[in-house]
């Protein structure tokens, strides 16, 4: 789902399922992430939402996490990053940088994704697991810290 009136709706719906209002300050935020091609950290939320109190920015990503509409991505720093849940921005995956902790990511060739899908089933399967869905991390060094 593209940034615009449909992903805004979609949130704003989010929201009201949990009682919760889709503030401005929620609205930036969301803004931020969906002009991202990476999750971000807190503070390069905050950097490019200079008008949301630290403070607020955590209280409303725990909110728009619970609404299910912010995931959270864990790197190998000491930052948790955040990006727009998967539902509304397309099934992707990261590479992650076990040097400096930067998480970019990846769109799979459909041919290749569904050969994931169904060598992952196959793994599941042997251990008794139903797959629903899958998320794929590829962890290395990025140019900056080869």
């Amino acid at each position: 789902m593209a940034a615009g009136a449909s992903l805004y709706a979609e949130v704003a719906a989010r929201m009201n399922a949990q009682q919760q209002r889709f503030t401005s300050s929620r609205r930036q935020i969301v803004e931020v992430l969906a002009a991202q091609d990476r999750p971000l950290s807190i503070p390069e939320i905050l950097e490019a939402t200079p008008e949301v109190a630290q403070s607020s920015a955590y209280r409303n990503i725990a909110v728009l996490e619970k609404a299910g509409v912010v995931t959270r991505v864990m790197s190998s720093d000491e930052w948790a990053r955040f990006e727009l849940a998967e539902d509304l921005i397309g099934h992707h995956h990261h590479l992650m940088c076990a040097g400096c902790g930067v998480v970019q990511d990846i769109v799979v060739p459909d041919s290749i994704e569904h050969e994931l899908d169904k060598t992952l089933a196959v793994v599941a399967k042997r251990a008794g697991f139903l797959l629903q869905h899958h998320r794929l991390d590829l962890i290395g060094m990025c140019v900056s810290c080869q």
